[in-house]
């Protein structure tokens, strides 16, 4: 058994650190508050601190990016942490496994595959390319082990009040309200598990195929609003709810005083048209599946 990393206790860090208890390993929590699941070491640092994370990697065999400061911060926050990460790892000769995401690439048409060029003209969505970018240059030059993964929007246990189909969607669904969206209601949309996440990041960050390729987490075929309410309803016995979208004018305007709703207007090309990822090439490579959809379902009603 090996010493593990992980770094950030949000919606992804603390079902990593869980599996890897449960393997047997010994873990190591990093976040700001010292916060964590139990059966791990916990430490409160700041990550941005390159060498405070050096001297906490010490001995590990991998280091996992699991923070996901506010996307309003993401041109502050993430550059200083990002290289905190890659020093931490060339210092210590752990694996760094990163979490990203799709934002990189912009808008698509079709099913996005790993091989898309990460073509976002969005600053913050740049950052993350660049984070890559760096990861896979310090790989190929011996300096680093790097490996990413990418999920599509996250829902399951665990996820926070930004996920679209959190509270904001289960609440009212339980309550037999309407559901109030953002979006359109009928537009595929791929939604990736938490769990899903958590196996795929450990998977990677172990098994030398994946080191210096970024990969898609295992994410079951998209499903629009409501597809996913009538399936939720199902389980609970329910009929399937009724749902209403805020129109868009409405919600710019909320954005004005709210940073978090603001910056809807930069991912809104995801919603408005099918979203498709197509996680095949994990799936073929190491043979992980993801969680069916009516148990992931399940889980996240808590059921």
């Amino acid at each position: 058994m090996g010493k593990h990393v992980v770094v950030g206790a949000g919606q992804v860090g603390p079902h990593v650190a869980r599996k890897l208890i449960a393997q047997g390993h010994e873990v190591v929590v990093v976040t700001r508050s010292g916060s964590g699941p139990e059966g791990a070491t916990k430490i409160a640092a700041d990550v941005a601190d390159a060498a405070r994370l050096s001297e906490i990697a010490k001995g590990a065999d991998a280091i996992y990016n699991c923070v996901n400061p506010k996307y309003h911060r993401w041109l502050t926050d993430w550059p200083p942490m990002a290289a905190s990460f890659m020093a931490a790892a060339e210092s210590s000769g752990a694996v760094l496994a990163a979490v990203g995401n799709l934002y990189p690439y912009g808008p698509v048409s079709g099913p996005m595959t790993e091989d898309l060029p990460l073509a976002s003209t969005n600053p913050k969505a740049q950052v993350r390319a660049k984070m890559w970018t760096d990861m896979q240059v310090a790989h190929r030059a011996g300096r680093i082990r790097a490996t990413e993964v990418r999920g599509s929007d996250y829902f399951g246990p665990g996820a926070t009040d930004q996920s679209f189909l959190g509270d904001r969607f289960i609440k009212p669904l339980r309550a037999g309200k309407t559901i109030p969206l953002v979006w359109p209601a009928d537009v595929p949309h791929s939604w990736t598990y938490l769990p899903d996440v958590a196996e795929a990041l450990i998977v990677a960050a172990s098994d030398e195929r994946a080191w210096g390729g970024a990969w898609h987490v295992p994410t079951s075929e998209p499903r629009t609003f409501r597809e996913i309410g009538s399936l939720m309803a199902g389980i609970l016995g329910r009929p399937a709810p009724r749902m209403s979208r805020l129109p868009w004018p409405l919600v710019r305007a909320i954005g004005l005083v709210n940073p978090l709703i603001g910056e809807l207007r930069h991912t809104r090309y995801q919603f408005v048209e099918p979203y498709v990822l197509d996680s095949s090439a994990f799936t073929d490579t190491f043979g992980v599946k993801p969680t069916p959809i009516d148990d992931a379902l399940r889980a996240s009603l808590g059921e």
